[in-house]
């Protein structure tokens, strides 16, 4: 199976995107954060709201792509074994990650926040006990431990188990039928039917389950997510789809673009205070996410489908760069908020000190064959060290007499 370059540069920017949102949530105004700057931005908040609808989403379904492309590659896998492989590759980061990257963040948030006093050591020794912790200690705090922006992690473990569970009835007759449904839309079709189930989440489950990303109240994130996982899964082989994505390229960017500003519209119109405004809304939302994925899967099939001499590095680096990036953003905003520096001068160095740091410690991890699986990196492959011969220009040398 040829590889697909754009899937690979898809993930790799999905997750530059992630890294981009956290470094401007500490300064969009009205958001809860862990950590918030003194210098709160309004005017970020419709550029942040455009990306939050849609970033997660695609990561989801670019992480369906990869799935369906491992379970179909040259040796492909069995359900088990599928799941046995993405478990070690998803719970082994899931569980270092917690327990060795995450905890600095709500160290520091329950201090700025003043529920605990200062001193790493000792606010550990309580983390690894499970607290308890004062109300509002930190995101997670009644769990006593938290993981933070590691929640995809058991997220995809979750629906690659229930993907796992459900292939005998996927790669059944009936359930040919639905891929080959989704597969055949061509034109409005593929615009408008797959946002039907999204309608049908956001009529019946988004008012009753609000995000909480705590893996066991997200009904209505669940329903979407696994949705968005399920459509990547079905079309990452089909040259008709990404023919068809192609050439819808143009439309539903077009069509994207005015979702969103009709939703900007609605929301400047008439705050969202009102339960059917409010419906609406997420409705349009629903359009417009949609719209942006499949122009998003057109441009990039169209354009990234090549082998960029960055990919390969950037393959094996997106997944500690994922892990690493919030704990170094919350480091980095400990040391350089005191110092009251200009907000455009201190986000140019957040950024920069985010890039730099994840860049240093992925190069450090990468050749570390023990922190490779912690960071969920396949094992290193060590290179065959050729048995010597006999030069051809020189007579092998003769044993030596005590051999």
């Amino acid at each position: 199976m040829n590889r697909r370059h754009d899937i690979d540069a898809l993930r790799a920017l999905a997750f530059a995107l992630v890294i981009l949102y956290h470094v401007a949530m500490y300064y969009v105004a009205g958001w809860g954060w862990h950590l918030k700057s003194p210098y709160p931005a309004d005017w970020l908040q419709w550029p942040m709201r455009a990306l939050n609808l849609w970033r997660m989403d695609l990561v989801f379904l670019v992480s369906g792509l990869a799935l369906g492309f491992l379970r179909r590659g040259s040796t492909p896998l069995r359900p088990l074994a599928l799941l046995g492989r993405r478990s070690v590759r998803l719970l082994l980061p899931l569980a270092f990650g917690m327990a060795v990257i995450v905890p600095f963040q709500p160290y520091a948030q329950a201090v700025a926040n003043g529920s605990v006093a200062p001193g790493f050591g000792p606010f550990l020794l309580r983390y690894y006990s499970g607290g308890p912790w004062p109300a509002g200690a930190f995101d997670g705090w009644d769990f006593g431990v938290t993981w933070n922006h590691l929640w995809y992690l058991p997220y995809l473990w979750l629906y690659t188990a229930a993907l796992a569970l459900l292939l005998p009835a996927l790669e059944s007759p009936a359930g040919r039928r639905l891929q080959r449904a989704l597969l055949s839309l061509r034109g409005g079709q593929l615009l408008l039917a797959p946002v039907l189930p999204l309608l049908a989440y956001s009529t019946l489950l988004w008012p009753h389950f609000p995000v909480t990303h705590d893996l066991v109240h997200d009904g209505w994130v669940h329903a979407v997510y696994f949705s968005l996982f399920l459509y990547g899964w079905w079309i990452g082989t089909d040259a008709g789809f990404w023919a068809e994505a192609t050439r819808l390229r143009w439309p539903a960017l077009g069509l994207a673009l005015l979702a969103l500003a009709a939703l900007i519209g609605l929301r400047n119109w008439q705050p969202l205070g009102d339960a059917g405004i409010r419906q609406a809304g997420r409705w349009l939302a629903d359009f417009y996410l949609w719209f942006s994925l499949l122009a998003i899967l057109g441009w990039a099939h169209l354009k990234l489908n090549r082998p960029w001499p960055w990919l390969a590095w950037a393959n094996e680096s997106v997944y500690p760069w994922y892990i690493l990036h919030q704990t170094i953003i919350i480091a980095l905003i400990v040391v350089l908020a005191p110092l009251q520096l200009h907000p455009l001068l201190e986000a140019a160095m957040l950024s920069i000190g985010t890039v730099g740091g994840c860049w240093t410690l992925t190069a450090a991890i990468r050749r570390s064959r023990w922190l490779r699986p912690l960071f969920g990196l396949r094992a290193a492959v060590r290179p065959k060290v050729p048995a010597r011969c006999p030069s051809p220009a020189m007579p092998a040398s003769p044993p030596a007499r005590n051999a």
